[in-house]
């Protein structure tokens, strides 16, 4: 046991660890409202179920974090078609909050969507890593994988689930640029993008989906401030009133019947009421801990599909954080992305700790090479001398990969 804790990062177990904890704490504090008045269901309901998936995150995280992440290239076409029926399937279950997004087992529900964000950063980072010797060409390096993406995309935004889809898109975004596809083609992708947008728009263009819109940038509108934009107009009240230290655990205000399900995607205004700056201080900077690590091991990992994996992992927190924080602040649409590891879901919860297993596993792959070629150097060196600590740092840039110039980077060539 030792020699497999030997190269765990901790970082990537304690820090999630300890958001869950303090969302946990927070979905009580924010839902026990809600889970009476409109549910008629006990005041701890919505804390004990997110008990229950936080004990079931903790073998999921433990199994991703020992099963070497090399080994998904081979379950890429099962998981893929997986995820396509479940997709598909969905569509024909009933409907949850006007949208088809759910599947409902009795006791809990699942959302294929979440399934489909960590399946397409595998999906992706495997493809693009065996391509790297033919990136150059947009049809048959760039384009295939791209067809897939295409259609999980399209029926997510049928649910509809715009939020979850804008995600996955700008995910596969990050992870095809990180791969080192060409200007010129990315380019080409953002124009057939723009175009499709604009050939679609006409017929997604719902009373719905205009309100979101209003309700964001026209909240304080006398037609719009008891509409469209109460949400935002409480959110704003919640986060005034909390000024710097806040209003004390437990006392928030808005919760009580004003801001519309505080527990989910508008979790950060109680908790900017109730502890105020400091409180949402220390939330965005534990994420931003996950971030900047899973952004560090994608640099130290000199395996391509590892570097892609963890790339990809580390902006899907970073880009579900921004685009949660810009609803409850306005900047953006209200579009029910939750905030991770914070906000009530348990679907959500167990995708983001198997996505910390799996950077976890890249970020043991990449402490053991290092180790492996320490240990190498030292057994290497005629003077009989351990190295020191910048000699071990040197010599990890040795690996049995080498890497070609590519636009403002590089890219990795077996």
């Amino acid at each position: 046991m030792k020699k497999r804790l030997r190269n765990f990062d901790f970082t990537l177990l304690f820090t999630p660890l300890l958001l869950t904890a303090f969302g946990a704490v927070m979905i009580y504090s924010a839902s026990y409202t809600v889970a009476v008045v409109k549910y008629d269901w006990s005041a701890t309901h919505f804390f004990v179920r997110t008990l229950v998936w936080f004990a079931l995150a903790i073998p999921v995280f433990a199994f991703f974090s020992f099963v070497p992440y090399q080994k998904y290239h081979k379950v890429i076409k099962p998981l893929m078609l997986v995820i396509f029926l479940m997709l598909v399937l969905v569509l024909f279950t009933g409907k949850v909050n006007g949208s088809r997004s759910w599947f409902s087992l009795g006791f809990f529900s699942v959302q294929p969507a979440e399934l489909a964000k960590v399946g397409m950063i595998i999906y992706l980072a495997s493809i693009y890593s065996k391509k790297q010797s033919y990136l150059d060409s947009f049809s048959k390096g760039v384009l295939p994988p791209l067809i897939a993406l295409g259609i999980i995309l399209g029926l997510i935004v049928i649910q509809p689930d715009v939020g979850n889809a804008s995600i996955i898109f700008l995910i596969s975004c990050t992870i095809i640029f990180s791969a080192g596809i060409k200007i010129r083609h990315l380019s080409l992708l953002i124009v057939a993008g723009l175009l499709l947008i604009l050939a679609v728009s006409p017929h997604m263009v719902t009373d719905e989906r205009v309100s979101r819109f209003t309700g964001a940038y026209q909240p304080f509108d006398e037609e719009h401030v008891q509409d469209d934009g109460f949400q935002l107009v409480q959110s704003y009240l919640a986060i005034g009133t909390g000024g710097v230290f806040g209003d004390g655990l437990g006392q928030g205000v808005q919760k009580l019947g004003y801001l519309p399900e505080p527990h989910t995607d508008f979790i950060m205004a109680v908790i900017a009421e109730e502890l105020g700056f400091i409180g949402v201080a220390a939330v965005l900077a534990m994420l931003a801990i996950i971030v900047l690590r899973g952004l560090y091991i994608a640099k130290q990992c000199q395996d391509s599909f590892g570097s892609l994996l963890a790339i990809g992992i580390s902006s899907m927190v970073g880009i579900q954080t921004f685009i949660n924080l810009g609803a409850i602040t306005g900047l953006l649409p209200i579009t029910g992305v939750t905030l991770p590891f914070v906000s009530y879901g348990g679907t959500s919860l167990l995708i983001l700790f198997a996505s910390m297993g799996i950077l976890n596993n890249v970020a043991k792959h990449v402490r053991s090479q290092e180790l492996i070629v320490s240990d190498s150097t030292f057994t290497q060196d005629k003077r009989g001398k351990r190295p020191s600590n910048r000699q071990r740092i040197r010599t990890t840039s040795t690996t049995t990969q080498t890497r070609g110039k590519t636009r403002g980077g590089e890219r990795w060539t077996n």
